[in-house]
C-alpha cells in the first residue's frame, strides 16, 4: 500500500525538484524501507531522488535496492558517479553488483576506483562462486595480540564508522594468523591495562574461503554468531561474513532447493520472478517436463502389456490413480526429509545403510495404516459394483490393499535412497526429488499394482 501512497509522491518531488522534501523521508524511514518505495520507479528516476542525497545515505539506500536494479542505475549513471557509488558501499555489496558487469564496463570503471578498492574488488572477485570467500567482506576489525585493552579501544573509536560490525574483534599474530576473538562487551569489562592475548577466546568458529556458502551460514545460525571470520589455508585472515548476509545466503539456498525440487532449471534467486522474462521461465521449465514427459511413456507401454487383465477385471482401473498418488505422496515426503537432512549435513552417503532401516520401518507402518484404508475404501465405494464369476470385492480389496502397500514401501526407500546415491556422484540431490522421483515412482508403482493382481488373482 505504502508504494500506492508514496509513487505519485515521489513522481511530483522530481516534477517541482522539491529535493527536501524527499531528504525529510529519507531521514523519518529505515534505507531498505526507502528502497522497497523506490523500487516501484524507473532507474532514471530512482538515481535522480538518491543522487540528492549524502553519499553514505545515498549508499545506503542503493545496497538495499534489488540487485538487477542496481545493474540497471548503473546504466544511467556516468564514470565519476558510479566510481563514487562504489567506493561508498560495503565490500561484498560492491564485488556482488562488479561481478554483473561485462567485462567492458569492468574494465571501464576500474581505474576510476582508488587503489585499494581495485585490490578488494579483484580480491574478493577472484574467489569461486557460491563459496565462502565469494560472500565475505573485508570490512572487519582484527587486533594484534601484543597490544593493550585501552589501545584496541582507541583502535575501535577510529575503524568503527568503516566497519560492517565491531562487536566481534578478531586476534592476529604477526603472520596475520587467526588466533582468537573478543568481543566487544569483552572489552569494555576489561582492565584497560591487560594485554588482548591475555584476555581473548582462543575457541574459534570460523570457515575457509573455499568452504562452501551455505555451509559457513549454518556455522553463524548453529552457534548463533553475529559473524564468522573467513581464513585461508595458511589461516590467515582474509575476511568475515555477518548474520545478514548469512540469512540472504540461507534463503538464496532454500530458493535454489525448492525449485530443484520442482524440477525448475537456470539461476535460481529469490526476488526476480517478474523481472524475469517469460520465455526464460519456459526455458528454465521446458527440459525436466518435457524429459519426464517422455519417460512417462514407459507407464502407457507398462499398462498396454497388462491390458488383458484390465480387460478381465475392470475394477482395477478405478484404483490405479489412488495407488500410484499415494506412491507419490510417500516417495516425495522421505525424499524431502532426506534432501533437508543432506543439506544440513545430518547424513551421506556413508549413512545409508542406516537411512534405509530407518525408512522401511517407517514404511511399514505407513504401509499398514494406508493399506487398511484403501481396502475399506473399495469394499464401501465398490459395492454393487459387477465383478466376474469366481472373485469377491473382498479378494479385489485385499490385492489391491497389497499391491499398495508395497507401493508406499518402495516408493519411500526410493524417495531415501536416490537423493543420498546422488550425493555420493556429486549430483545435487534436489534434483531428483519430486518431478523425477514421481516419474519413476508411477512406473514401479504400476508394474507392482499389475503384477499383484495377476499372480493374487490369477488374471
Amino acid at each position: 500500500m505504502k508504494n500506492l501512497i508514496l509513487l505519485p509522491e515521489f513522481k511530483e518531488i522530481i516534477e517541482t525538484q522539491n529535493w527536501q522534501l524527499f531528504k525529510d523521508i529519507c531521514e523519518d524511514s529505515h534505507p531498505a524501507e526507502i528502497a522497497d518505495l523506490l523500487s516501484a520507479l524507473e532507474p532514471k528516476e530512482v538515481w535522480e531522488l538518491i543522487e540528492k542525497l549524502e553519499i553514505s545515505g545515498r549508499s545506503e539506500i542503493f545496497s538495499h535496492l534489488d540487485l538487477y536494479l542496481q545493474i540497471e542505475i548503473t546504466e544511467v549513471i556516468d564514470r565519476k558517479r558510479l566510481a563514487e557509488l562504489l567506493t561508498e558501499l560495503p565490500s561484498d555489496d560492491r564485488v556482488d553488483l562488479f561481478k554483473k558487469f561485462p567485462l567492458e564496463k569492468q574494465e571501464y570503471i576500474l581505474p576510476a576506483l582508488a587503489q585499494a578498492e581495485r585490490e578488494d574488488i579483484r580480491r574478493l572477485a577472484s574467489y569461486p562462486e557460491k563459496s565462502a570467500g565469494s560472500v565475505m567482506t573485508s570490512e572487519y576489525v582484527s587486533l594484534p595480540d601484543n597490544i593493550t585493552v585501552q589501545e584496541s579501544i582507541n583502535k575501535l573509536r577510529l575503524e568503527a564508522p568503516k566497519k560492517e560490525t565491531i562487536y566481534y574483534s578478531y586476534i592476529i599474530n604477526s603472520a596475520r594468523q587467526l588466533i582468537g576473538f573478543i568481543s566487544l562487551s569483552d572489552l569494555i569489562m576489561a582492565n584497560p591495562h591487560s594485554v588482548i592475548k591475555d584476555i581473548m577466546h582462543e575457541e574459534i568458529i570460523f570457515a575457509t574461503i573455499d568452504e562452501d556458502q551455505e555451509s559457513a551460514a549454518r556455522k553463524i545460525q548453529k552457534y548463533d554468531l553475529i559473524a564468522i571470520p573467513v581464513v585461508n589455508g595458511n589461516h590467515t585472515l582474509v575476511g568475515i561474513i555477518t548474520h545478514d548476509d548469512a540469512l540472504d545466503i540461507i534463503t538464496q539456498e532454500q530458493t535454489e532447493d525448492f525449485e530443484k525440487i520442482m524440477a525448475i532449471g537456470g539461476a535460481h534467486e529469490a526476488g526476480v520472478y517478474l523481472k524475469t522474462p517469460a520465455f526464460t521461465h519456459f526455458k528454465n521449465r521446458a527440459v525436466w517436463i518435457i524429459s519426464l514427459a517422455a519417460l512417462g511413456l514407459v507407464s502407457g507401454i507398462i499398462i498396454h502389456n497388462f491390458e488383458s487383465t484390465l480387460t478381465s477385471m475392470m475394477i482395477l482401473a478405478l484404483y490405479m490413480p489412488m495407488v500410484a498418488d499415494t506412491g507419490g505422496n510417500t516417495g516425495s515426503q522421505s525424499a524431502t526429509v532426506i534432501v533437508r537432512a543432506l543439506a544440513l549435513g545430518e547424513v551421506n552417503f556413508k549413512d545409508a545403510l542406516k537411512v534405509l532401516w530407518k525408512e522401511f520401518r517407517i514404511s511399514i507402518l505407513l504401509a499398514l495404516a494406508l493399506g487398511l484404508l484403501s481396502w475399506g475404501k473399495v469394499m464401501f465405494l465398490s459395492q454393487g459394483t459387477e465383478i466376474p464369476n469366481g472373485f469377491t470385492l473382498k479378494t479385489i480389496g485385499f490385492v489391491i490393499a497389497i499391491a499398495l502397500s508395497l507401493q508406499v514401501i518402495t516408493a519411500t526407500l526410493i524417495g531415501a535412497f536416490l537423493p543420498m546415491l546422488a550425493s555420493k556422484f556429486k549430483l545435487d540431490p534436489a534434483v531428483i526429488a519430486s518431478p523425477a522421483l514421481t516419474t519413476i515412482v508411477d512406473i514401479t508403482g504400476l508394474l507392482i499394482y499389475f503384477t499383484t493382481a495377476k499372480i493374487i488373482l490369477r488374471i
